[in-house]
């Protein structure tokens, strides 16, 4: 499964050669795998990747000399073995389902590896060969601290076993480590306080937890952290990041199947390999790429692995399909650069070609300034673009791939632009209530008088009258005169007699009650993000004085009015500047008409099709109004016969409504 295209050059004969892999199936499931040299050779020392698990072992000067580059076996734990030649040295990996105990030896020009069956089918396991050797003696022998470039924490933790596994995480400010299955002597079991280095980290704190050693290494500020194992010695990095850089890395999302890794001073080319072999990626490799490396990955995304090993050994990827090529990050820089020169000089000696280009929805003149346009310009050096304002159609002259590339900006730009139909209503509601009682309380003096003279008749109205001999009648004479103003009705009626004088009551009353709903609907069809208004009322006339003292006639409007601009959002949502006004004639004055205004002005931003308010206002008008004759008005019972009274409730509201509607090419409008 795993194939890593490198080019290999091998500048020296190797001393030995591995001619043949075979293997045995044992009792119980154990397998037995078999490698033959030519050469006698002494047995390797191999290295564990946990995850996935493998087995993995270095042949050093010798020649990879086997027909195929794996074997699949499929027996037990184990699922096959792949080889590698790299450096003068082949790399022997044995595919493991799970990680079990194994035994490898040496005799003549043979290595036997035996592997256990796996742990269902009976065998001690890894962790627990490994949890019997730690606790034989302390798993950790020294705790150190140490500043390293770049204010950069150093925690080494120098191990008894190399191989005691490690759980590294980071929580919070905080990296813990966890020693799995191992002690640690009491005097090693204290607080750390590092503060003074000027690095990321604070405090260590070391304590045994149960069968396991904690190592819990609290931080202040941004940070990252990584560890490298070399033989015994394992070091936690913390390295002090800028906020750019956090926000960076937060933002860089790693989705790959996730592998460990540990290696000390394994060469780069082999890393690659192993990551190739585990993602099935075809990936060539410069000749450039050498060096070694030491690496403590744990459970961490193959292709975040791949970018830490490019970046700290200054390499870069490019990948095209499933195939990858790696390199040093400017050679690869330096391969573009020239491969975009070259496609410069390829453009530069194009033939030019010319192509008339029709456009349908879009203006002419506005697609050739795009494509003109300063520093964003389509054109090469050597191309013109005309236009034929008449037939709304581009003259281009230019090379084939500029002209493709024309080609597709017009096929974006000029498409027919979305329509809206927008709807607003003007609600005005009106309910008045008016209510007025009014009276008039006077007498008739009717008799005969004798012979001539001026007399006085009693009443609010009297007056000097001229009377001459014989009867007389005075009608109308009124003490109290209080009716309703206006048109009202009244009710008359003649309440005693006091000698010959009548007394007379009329009693007046109006009550007016309305009510009214006045609806306006303006409405308009406008392009996506272009301005249209509508109005409908009247111009009032009216003069003004002009600057030689002569007069002349102006006109004031006096319209229902709707002013808008929308916007069409990507999930097909409207966002409307409006403007929405009512006015009607008031008042004349000598200055000219006053104007009654209702009007609003905002921003909405509305779904297709629904209905909102925009606004309102609400007024009432609420009097009671007396009229009396001071004392009598006053006066209990018999008081209402000497005042009058009003009262009048309005009320009036304004509700404005807006509807957007999105309209298709085919919807055609009929309201």
């Amino acid at each position: 499964m795993i194939l890593l295209l490198i080019g290999f050059g091998s500048s020296h004969a190797s001393a030995n050669s591995l001619t043949g892999i075979d293997y045995t199936t044992l009792s119980g499931n154990a397998v037995q795998v078999t490698f033959t040299l030519a050469e006698p050779i002494d047995a390797p020392e191999p290295f564990l990747v946990e995850n996935p698990a493998r087995i993995a072992f270095d042949l050093p000067d010798t020649r990879n000399a086997l027909s195929e580059r794996g074997l699949r076996i499929g027996v037990g734990a184990v699922e096959g073995v792949s080889t590698a030649e790299a450096g003068g040295r082949t790399r022997v990996v044995i595919r493991l389902a799970q990680m079990v105990p194994y035994d490898i030896s040496a005799e003549g020009n043979e290595i036997q590896l035996v592997m256990q069956p796996p742990r269902s089918q009976g065998g001690s396991s890894t962790a627990e060969r490994q949890r019997t050797a730690a606790r034989a003696g302390d798993g950790i022998t020294d705790i150190d601290f140490r500043r390293g470039p770049d204010g950069t924490g150093r925690v080494i933790l120098e191990l008894a076993d190399p191989n005691i596994p490690v759980d590294l995480r980071a929580e919070g400010d905080r990296v813990v480590a966890n020693l799995l299955n191992t002690r640690i002597p009491q005097r090693l079991e204290r607080r750390l306080d590092v503060t003074d280095f000027a690095t990321p980290v604070q405090t260590i704190d070391t304590r045994q937890r149960g069968d396991n050693v904690r190592v819990v290494i609290s931080n202040a500020g941004n940070f990252d952290h990584m560890s490298y194992q070399s033989g015994s010695r394992l070091t936690i990095e913390v390295q002090p990041i800028t906020e750019e850089e956090r926000a960076q890395r937060a933002e860089q999302e790693y989705s790959g199947d996730r592998l460990s890794l540990n290696f000390q001073d394994i060469e780069v080319r082999a890393v690659l390999q192993l990551i190739a072999d585990f993602t099935g990626l075809n990936v060539v490799v410069s000749d450039s790429v050498g060096g070694s490396m030491t690496l403590r990955l744990q459970d961490v995304p193959w292709d975040q692995a791949l970018d830490i090993i490019l970046q700290s050994r200054g390499l870069d990827k490019r990948q095209t399909g499933n195939v990858m090529l790696i390199g040093p990050a400017e050679e690869i820089a330096a391969r573009e650069r020239q491969q975009l020169e070259s496609q410069q000089q390829i453009r530069t000696l194009a033939p030019l070609r010319a192509e008339f280009m029709q456009v349908n929805y879009a203006k002419a003149s506005d697609i050739a300034s795009l494509i003109r346009s300063g520093e964003t310009s389509l054109l090469s050096e050597r191309g013109s673009v005309t236009l034929d304002e008449r037939t709304n159609t581009l003259i281009v002259r230019d090379t084939e791939s500029n002209l493709t590339d024309i080609r597709n900006l017009i096929a974006q730009l000029d498409v027919p632009v979305r329509q809206v139909l927008i709807e607003s209503r003007i609600v005005i509601a009106n309910d008045d209530f008016t209510r007025d009682l009014g009276v008039r309380f006077g007498y008739t003096r009717s008799g005969d008088v004798g012979s001539d003279h001026t007399g006085t008749i009693g009443g609010t109205r009297g007056s000097n009258i001229g009377l001459g001999a014989g009867d007389f009648n005075v009608p109308g004479g009124l003490l109290v005169d209080m009716p309703v103003e206006g048109q009202r009705g009244s009710i008359g009626v003649a309440v005693g007699r006091i000698g010959t004088e009548l007394l007379q009551l009329e009693l007046s009353a109006m009550e007016v009650e309305g009510r009214g709903d006045i609806v306006s609907s303006p409405r308009v069809i406008t392009a996506n993000q272009q301005q249209a208004s509508i109005e409908q009322g009247v111009e009032i006339p009216y003069e003004q004085a002009t600057a030689s003292g002569a007069t002349s006639i102006a006109f004031q409007k006096a319209v229902l009015g709707l002013e808008v601009t929308p916007q069409i959002t990507p999930d097909d949502r409207v966002l409307l500047d409006l403007h929405v006004s009512k006015d009607s004639p008031g008042a004349n004055t000598p200055a000219g008409p006053a104007i009654n205004t209702q009007s609003v002005t905002t921003q909405v931003l509305v779904d297709n099709g629904e209905t909102v308010v925009l606004g309102g206002i609400y007024e009432r008008t609420n009097t009671e109004g007396v009229r009396r004759i001071p004392f009598f008005g006053e006066l209990p019972l018999v008081g209402s016969l000497f005042r009058s009274t009003s009262r009048v409730d309005n009320r009036s509201e304004l509700l404005i409504f807006v509807t957007p509607k999105l309209l298709s090419e085919s919807l055609s409008v009929n309201q």
